[in-house]
């Protein structure tokens, strides 16, 4: 499709070493959530804040979540009727692990051979960046344009998502008619988000010396039948479900397990009186969550029932459904042809292997989400994560080319 003047006003408005610099400046800022020091996303916001103030000369809303934790809603009203396009975004990230295992300083934001490393360089303050960069766009245009472009930058997505619940309780998303999220996607099209079960599992044993095990009851070996019962549903689900073509297979992983629990003092020559496990769920389309639920439930019940000593709950903590979008509609098939302009190839069409804050867009207000960002989708939470600077700036080019068309008068369609 030929470009008109006005969209290609809009996509030359945005500026390359703009958009580096802003990358460099958000992953310098240290945003893993450490409960021990206080650290969270609030230095983040502070910088986000008066870059808008100071770039777009508009006073954005702050909600507070939790203490220092917050949220950034940016609306710019165009004076005209029209639909409201919400971009989103996180500013939390989550830990650098073992700083000595980085090859590049985790908050050095070094750029070497095109890439811009450090943590969350792509888990997404690349987003983050085109996001403002768009707002800006839009801000200081001439060009003609109609509705609403709503900047939704949020904390907590890498943990219970408590910043997007927040937005979406306050009304925030109200009138939102489309959602553009830039998660590391390397740009492509992602119409389909994993759903998510999140479980602990707590077992009761009885506490005995080491030295005399048939004194106490061993929750360890207890749980470690959970586990292999647990993967054996997994298999079998796996099998049951198949492939699916964007989201590829059902999961069930333990991710922490702790025997005795957190604050209590582990010694060699003790057998704990608890253990504590935390799992983590991933679905795809062809499971029901309530009878993964119950499946769930029922194996702990059948290990309880041959042995009397056995003794298990299992809590369900968190539920996020599986959610998609048809590649027909409105902001599907405007970001595919914007791809396609911007890139000159076809799109890829995907989904996420996880969850995003766009589950809850699309789960509690049926907003349809796009979730297209840079960054390699395997290098997330990994040892020198990076983005590459020339797809983050495709990604923002393609950003403004979509943003431009979904908020785009008919009169203005025509080159």
């Amino acid at each position: 499709m030929m470009l008109n003047a006005r969209e290609t006003t809009f996509i030359q408005s945005i500026n390359k070493n703009e958009l580096i610099s802003l990358i460099q400046d958000l992953v310098q800022i240290d945003s893993v959530i450490r409960p021990e020091t206080g650290n969270t996303e609030h230095n983040v916001a502070c910088y986000i804040i008066d870059w808008i103030r100071r770039e777009l000369d508009i006073e954005p809303i702050i909600c507070e979540v939790a203490p220092n934790r917050e949220n950034i809603i940016l609306t710019i009203d165009s004076g005209h009727p029209g639909p409201c396009l919400m971009i989103e975004g996180h500013m939390d990230v989550v830990s650098e692990g073992d700083k000595a295992a980085w090859k590049y300083d985790p908050f050095g934001a070094e750029i070497v051979d095109g890439r811009i490393y450090g943590r969350g360089s792509c888990d997404m303050k690349a987003g983050d960046a085109i996001a403002l960069l768009i707002a800006k766009s839009f801000r200081r245009t001439d060009q003609p344009w109609i509705g609403k472009l709503r900047l939704g930058i949020v904390c907590d997505e890498e943990g219970m998502m408590i910043g997007i619940k927040h937005l979406i309780k306050n009304g925030y998303a109200d009138d939102v008619d489309a959602c553009l999220i830039p998660e590391p996607e390397e740009n492509n099209l992602c119409i389909s988000m994993k759903g998510a079960i999140r479980a602990i599992v707590r077992v009761k044993g009885k506490m005995a010396h080491g030295a005399m095990p048939l004194a106490g009851i061993n929750p360890n070996t207890r749980l470690a039948r959970i586990i292999l019962a647990f993967e054996e549903y997994e298999k079998q689900e796996k099998i049951r479900c198949g492939v699916d073509p964007y989201l590829g297979l059902p999961s069930i992983t333990f991710t922490v397990i702790q025997s005795p629990p957190a604050g209590s003092p582990a010694q060699l020559n003790v057998m704990p009186g608890e253990a504590v496990a935390y799992i983590d769920i991933r679905t795809t389309p062809a499971q029901n969550h309530d009878a993964v639920k119950t499946k769930l439930q029922s194996i702990l019940d059948e290990l309880s029932g041959s042995d009397p000593d056995f003794k298990a709950e299992l809590e369900f903590i968190e539920d996020r459904p599986v959610v998609s979008i048809s590649k027909d509609e409105p902001i599907a098939a405007i970001s595919a042809q914007a791809y396609k302009d911007v890139t000159g190839k076809d799109p890829i069409w995907n989904g996420v292997p996880g969850a995003t804050d766009g589950t809850f867009l699309s789960a509690w207000k049926n907003i349809p989400c796009i979730v297209n960002g840079p960054g390699p989708r395997h290098i997330p939470h990994q040892i020198d994560e990076y983005v590459e600077i020339d797809e983050a700036y495709e990604c923002a080019k393609i950003y403004a080319l979509t943003a431009s068309r979904f908020l785009a008068s008919k009169s203005s369609d025509n080159p």
